[in-house]
């Protein structure tokens, strides 16, 4: 599958706005799915805020709406190895996957839109291997 990753950076940059990075990236990879967008949106909400708010424990949104993702665009055999370049990739680049070490605990969602971004574009170049 080839996603033009500059078309789902716009998409992930205007749902961003009015939803966290687990729905953005989500509905921004997903639009075009069979899936309408409020059952993407209801899918990505849990994963809010670290999964479910904790922040300081729980994994970056832009990851999870990333992987959930994958599990809709890639073959079935690709999702786990995919999912796992992903993980390492953002480590590598963010030097954590805690929405609280990226986001101070939620009090500083400045860098939320990158990450989400980030996420799109790794999964995009992941389908297009």
């Amino acid at each position: 599958m080839d996603l033009n990753s500059k078309e789902i950076a716009k998409k992930i940059e205007d749902y961003r706005e009015d939803n966290s990075c687990s729905q953005a990236t989500l509905m921004g990879l997903c639009e075009d799915c069979d899936i309408d967008l409020e059952t993407l949106s209801k899918l990505g909400l849990g994963f809010s805020g670290g999964i479910g708010g904790t922040f300081a424990e729980g994994t970056c949104g832009a990851i999870t709406g990333a992987v959930m993702a994958l599990g809709l665009l890639a073959d079935e055999d690709d999702i786990k190895p995919m999912a796992k370049q992903l993980f390492n990739d953002f480590q590598n680049k963010y030097g954590s996957v805690k929405c609280g070490d990226i986001s101070k605990n939620g009090e500083d969602k400045s860098p939320c839109v990158e990450v989400c971004l980030f996420a799109g574009d790794k999964v995009c170049e992941l389908l297009k291997d």
